[in-house]
């Protein structure tokens, strides 16, 4: 069974000072409702009253029960990377534009949130992807991605090319501006302007899809969520070539470098409103039927 939160804590989009409203509105309604509430401490020094308990955003999920994110999908993505060993469970507020991870509204604040800090909600999920590159022998702790996991080049408009292997097996040796890894929550990002399908946030499976074929036959394909994917790079094609994780964690490759992408151990607790529908979202969100 659902059960109340008491303790909420807060972490707005970084460095955008037109989410201090919204914070400010937060702050009042929880205290209203007798909630115990703690600021990230980059979220507080948005505020103009900053006495606000807080502390760093590592610490805040041990004196949360849950966590409310108030930006767009961007500091979803971000706060899923950074939190999800502390298994909290988070709420997006939606300020940005479409607003997939982060499904309420400022007008729905006080209505959404009376229910579901009152243990009234729906909980959903979702799983993550861990990238390590080079010596496996190594230890190696990896980076985390919600979305997707991008291979691309940076500074040429030129093709790369390398093979792809799905737990150990050779699936095609390409030709492509990239590649791109997603989870399914992943399907309505790049993967979608890629051509991906659309996939249940549910489904456990992993999407391939490549960035502009030099084969055009060369389409997405999806396999199975407990895959290890395996990228190697063609000698002398790591030059300028990056991976991007969410679109806001980019290190490059080196050559000869192996890149394995699997699921991560930790997964993302998202909590939804009562009456959650993801097929409503899709509906909202990319205009189908207007």
């Amino acid at each position: 069974m659902p059960t109340a939160f008491q303790r909420v804590g807060l972490i707005g989009k970084h460095g955008d000072p037109t989410v201090k409203e919204t914070i400010a509105q937060l702050c009042e309604f929880l205290a209203e409702l007798g909630k115990d509430v703690l600021l990230e401490e980059a979220t507080c020094r948005l505020l103009d009253d900053q006495t606000h308990p807080s502390t760093s955003e590592r610490d805040l999920p041990s004196h949360s029960d849950l966590v409310i994110v108030v930006g767009g999908d961007g500091t979803m993505l971000h706060a899923a990377r950074s939190l999800a060993r502390y298994d909290i469970p988070l709420l997006g507020i939606n300020l940005g534009r479409l607003g997939f991870l982060t499904d309420i509204s400022p007008a729905e604040i006080r209505p959404k949130l009376s229910q579901i800090l009152t243990g009234h909600y729906e909980e959903e999920v979702r799983f993550l992807l861990r990238l390590n590159m080079g010596d496996e022998s190594k230890t190696n702790g990896g980076i985390r991605a919600f979305n997707d996991i991008v291979l691309h080049k940076w500074n040429i408009a030129r093709m790369i090319e390398f093979e792809t292997y799905v737990n150990g097996q050779l699936v095609n040796d390409q030709r492509a501006d990239g590649l791109i890894v997603s989870t399914p929550t992943g399907s309505t990002a790049y993967a979608l302007s890629g051509g991906g399908p659309l996939m249940y946030p549910s489904l456990n499976a992993l999407l391939l899809v490549p960035i502009c074929p030099h084969t055009l036959s060369n389409r997405p394909i999806v396999v199975d969520g407990q895959s290890e994917i395996e990228i190697r790079l063609a000698s002398g094609h790591a030059e300028g070539v990056q991976l991007t994780c969410d679109g806001q964690v980019t290190l490059p490759v080196m050559e000869g470098e192996i890149i394995r992408i699997r699921k991560d151990e930790h997964r993302i607790r998202l909590i939804h409103p009562q009456g959650h529908d993801y097929y409503n979202t899709l509906r909202a969100k990319l205009g189908w039927g207007k």
